[in-house]
């Protein structure tokens, strides 16, 4: 038996006659209404104004409602809260009313919001002196048109009232609401355009004892600087945060354009926004996938492993690493490794290993393998490679724990098709004398010419740029292997397990040891976009990365 849920409507109208003060988020497409949900609102405000930008178009019922009603129609089906429509004067007479619920109704959405202006109706905050104001009859007489058509009793019917916006006054205001309870709205929208509450305030007192039959809804947009808790206090129903969604994208919006016009790249831009597995989760991907399982017959894909390396304790950083490994100190808020973690979870890889040594009391990860290497202290890297052996599978990376790199690097890994495949850095030009890295050799140098052969491996050695002047580049300690390439792998870190000096060995050395057997080792080369964590100045650099 299906779990029972209360529908749209109810729940709305238990918002709008609760004791609390209840909040609407507005939305203005399906996704900002899921993302209003997931952020814990109960309700939607479905805003006319943003929903009109959206389309690209003034919010003087230039959109015309059949168009409004198939976005709302997207935000209904993606969310499982209320949303209360803003359906500026309910576009036309009482029969353009009645046919309005009917198909808000059919769509799901809780209630409509309508107000008492001229039929086609101007923004409340545009030339607000010269909007003259329905009859209130005829405007009375929409809202019972409503009410007859509705086939749910909890379908909710809002009355907007727009004589204080208009100049009128409050009289006239509590006059019209008055007329608008009796007629069978279900709530009042009291709404003001100075920046103080004093007008809201004065009406809640006037409104009095009639708000426990019809309560009321305000938008706080002008008044914002007021505290919430005065709303409370006045015995307000429901504050509507009217158009935040819609005007922080378009600040956003602006300001990643611009950048991509005046730069002519994404690199500065791509790992400031989300990425694009947030828009599938949003989209709710996983219950397609779920259900491709059930009715497809599709072949299960290779799902990537990770082995992070993580066992020594970074002497070098001194007191940073007294009470944790150099890969949980600190960087932008959050351990180092974890940057990596993050990267790994948002390209939908969770099968992680990581190799532990000093302080291994310190890894609080979730839903991560740890395997301990007991003898960090006088092994090295193979060593603990070696420790994880069983998990070079498939599609496997290795990398070291204490590397940042941006988001890219990792995409473009996984598209690789090599066997085996290293990141090389091709910047090296720039590296001080003394700088040490695993400078690399390769079949030839970094292009911009896309369409050239691969690079191949040719070699690895640990030393001093001084001594690297003809490298290639450097390794930044990145290797990504499939299912052949895991097997040659493994086979090759068996073999030199049984050598004298395993305990001494990196991962360098399996490369070159992979060499000595005709293995080919592909190259991806990048510019820069990544760093290694050894010092109190990489510490530094690492919180500007």
């Amino acid at each position: 038996m299906k779990n029972l849920i209360t529908k749209k409507s109810t729940q709305l109208r238990s918002m709008l006659m609760s004791n609390e003060l209840e909040f609407l988020m507005e939305a203005h497409n399906g996704i900002s209404a899921k993302i209003a949900e997931e952020a814990g609102f109960k309700g939607i405000w479905g805003s006319g104004l943003s929903i009109s930008a959206s389309l690209g178009v003034r919010d003087n019922n230039e959109a015309s409602w059949t168009q409004v009603l198939d976005v709302v129609e997207y935000m209904s089906d993606a969310t499982r809260i209320p949303i209360l429509l803003d359906g500026d004067t309910g576009y036309g007479n009482f029969n353009n009313m009645r046919r309005l619920v009917m198909k808000l109704e059919q769509r799901g959405v809780a209630g409509v919001c309508i107000e008492d202006k001229i039929f086609p109706k101007t923004n409340s905050f545009l030339r607000t002196d010269a909007q003259p104001l329905a009859d209130v009859e005829e405007f009375c007489g929409k809202i019972k048109a409503g009410q007859d058509t509705k086939l749910d009793d909890d379908f909710n019917i809002i009355a907007r009232v727009e004589a204080l916006i208009a100049g009128w006054g409050l009289q006239e205001a509590v006059k019209r609401a008055d007329a608008y309870r009796k007629a069978g709205a279900n709530g009042i929208l009291m709404h003001s355009k100075i920046s103080k509450p004093d007008e809201i305030l004065a009406f809640m007192k006037e409104w009095g004892e009639r708000s426990k039959e019809c309560p009321v809804v305000i938008v706080p947009t002008k008044y914002y600087s007021t505290p919430t808790n005065v709303f409370r206090e006045a015995d307000v129903s429901v504050c509507i945060w009217a158009n935040h969604q819609m005007r922080m994208a378009v600040t956003a919006m602006q300001n990643v354009t611009k950048t991509i016009f005046e730069e002519q790249s994404l690199m500065n831009v791509e790992d400031k926004i989300v990425a694009v597995s947030e828009l599938f989760r949003l989209q709710n991907d996983k219950e397609l996938e779920a259900a491709e399982k059930r009715y497809l017959t599709v072949a299960d894909a290779e799902a990537p492993r990770v082995i992070l390396l993580a066992a020594s304790r970074g002497a070098e950083l001194k007191e940073l690493t007294e009470d944790r490994p150099k890969v949980l100190i600190d960087i932008n808020g959050k351990p180092l490794i974890e940057q990596s973690i993050t990267n790994f979870y948002e390209h939908e890889i969770k099968d992680l290993s990581i190799v532990t040594g000093y302080k291994k009391e310190a890894f609080k990860f979730p839903n991560i393998k740890y395997i301990h290497n007991e003898k960090f202290e006088s092994t090295n890297e193979l060593a603990s490679l070696y420790l994880a052996k069983k998990e070079i599978v498939d599609t496997t990376i290795i990398s070291y724990g204490d590397i940042l790199y941006r988001k890219y690097i990792l995409t473009r890994l996984l598209e690789e098709k090599g066997d085996i495949t290293i990141v090389v850095d091709a910047s090296i030009e720039n590296r001080i004398p003394d700088y040490n890295g695993d400078f690399v050799l390769c079949s030839r140098k970094h292009s911009t010419k896309f369409a050239e052969a691969s690079a191949e491996l040719q070699g690895i050695k640990f030393g001093a740029a001084k001594d690297s002047k003809e490298a290639s580049g450097e390794w930044i300690g990145l290797v990504k292997t499939n299912k052949v390439g895991s097997v040659v792998l493994s086979s090759a870190l068996e073999e030199l397990s049984k050598t004298s000096d395993f305990s001494k060995l990196k991962l360098p050395d399996l490369m070159n040891n992979l060499l000595s057997k005709k293995v080919k080792i592909n190259v991806m080369y990048i510019d820069g976009h990544w760093m290694d964590v050894d010092s109190y100045a990489d510490v530094s650099r690492g919180q500007q990365f």
